[in-house]
């Protein structure tokens, strides 16, 4: 019995972690803020742009992750700073429609950086 409780355990371990992606700004080689100082707007170029993540196995193996500095590489050309970058995780319905159609072997995902470059 403890067997069974311990193997759903790891089960769900796996399925509570699945399709986690972590960002580290560092690797720009700008600062980055996440959130400006209540009541402070930052004057700049606001940017949307978009990239995708895919998992494997109902998203238990990562087969392409979002890649934080491919995305913005265009928008960082002479720019100084990033402040007020948001990110987003979404499942579209065409990700979802490729993750019905391969019943959970690819599961696709949205990823939207949001933000300002300051100093352009």
């Amino acid at each position: 019995m403890k067997a069974r409780g311990l193997a759903f355990a790891v089960f769900l371990t796996g399925v509570l972690s699945a399709c986690v992606q972590s960002f580290d700004s560092t690797t720009l080689g700008v600062p980055v803020t996440m959130a400006a100082a209540p009541g402070e707007n930052p004057t700049g170029t606001p940017f949307k742009t978009s990239a995708h993540s895919t998992y494997g196995l109902f998203g238990l193996i990562t087969i392409s992750q979002a890649n934080l500095q491919k995305a913005l590489s265009r928008q960082l050309v002479g720019g100084q700073q990033v402040a007020q970058l948001k990110i987003k995780t979404k499942s579209r319905w065409s990700d979802l429609l490729i993750t019905a159609l391969t019943a959970g072997l690819i599961v696709p995902r949205t990823v939207r950086f949001e933000g300002v470059i300051i100093g352009r």
